[in-house]
């Protein structure tokens, strides 16, 4: 089976224990130290076997085959992806089943960083897990006082729906963020607007 690395923590010498997103799965196995073996880090795609073993509480990771990417040997690129990994690691660590829809984002997330800014391509993937898991607010109700927001829109964790002077923080012209959300896009951001929104993200998914 296929799967991305989420999370990987080493134990005793050197020992993994290796989260992995499937197609239907989160799976959480044992890999040995061998000299032989592919080198496994968070954010790779792998091919990969699981043995169960009825003496162990885990299964076995084996015959890992590393999937590459275009842009892997890419430091940028590669270094807000695992960011963006790590995120989506703890947003799944405490769910094992899960629709076909989580490694999909990834896959076509994949694709549009061959070619796109990658703040940018991992921000409208983001909002289309928001809205997959129908946390997008796109009512526009300020989080904090309850009252309908009609021009001037700031976000804040999860990209939740805040008057500026509420929140104290960055102001946004409705239509953008309006734009953002029904299109996926960010066409309309300048870069200081992508990496304010950035920073909005990585206090959590």
């Amino acid at each position: 089976m296929q799967g991305y690395v989420l999370n990987v923590t080493k134990v005793r010498d050197e020992d993994l224990i290796v989260t992995i997103l499937s197609e239907n799965f989160t799976h959480t196995a044992y890999r040995f130290y061998g000299a032989r073996h592919s080198n496994i880090n968070v954010g790779y795609k792998i091919d990969f076997e699981l043995e169960i073993n009825i003496k162990s509480t885990i299964p076995r990771l084996k015959d890992v085959i590393q999937l590459n990417f275009p842009w892997l040997l890419d430091s940028k690129k590669l270094y807000l992806w695992q960011v963006y990994i790590k995120l989506f690691y703890h947003h799944l660590k405490d769910t094992e089943e899960l629709d076909e829809f989580y490694i999909q984002l990834l896959d076509d997330l994949v694709i549009k960083m061959t070619k796109q800014n990658p703040k940018r391509a991992i921000l409208e993937s983001y909002v289309k897990l928001c809205e997959y898991e129908g946390r997008l607010h796109d009512d526009f109700t300020c989080l904090l006082c309850d009252l309908p927001i009609d021009n001037n829109i700031s976000l804040v964790r999860g990209f939740l729906a805040t008057h500026s002077s509420c929140s104290y923080s960055k102001n946004f012209e409705l239509n953008k963020i309006t734009e953002f959300f029904n299109e996926k896009t960010l066409i309309a951001f300048n870069e200081e607007e992508v990496d304010y929104l950035w920073d909005v993200m990585l206090q959590g998914l």
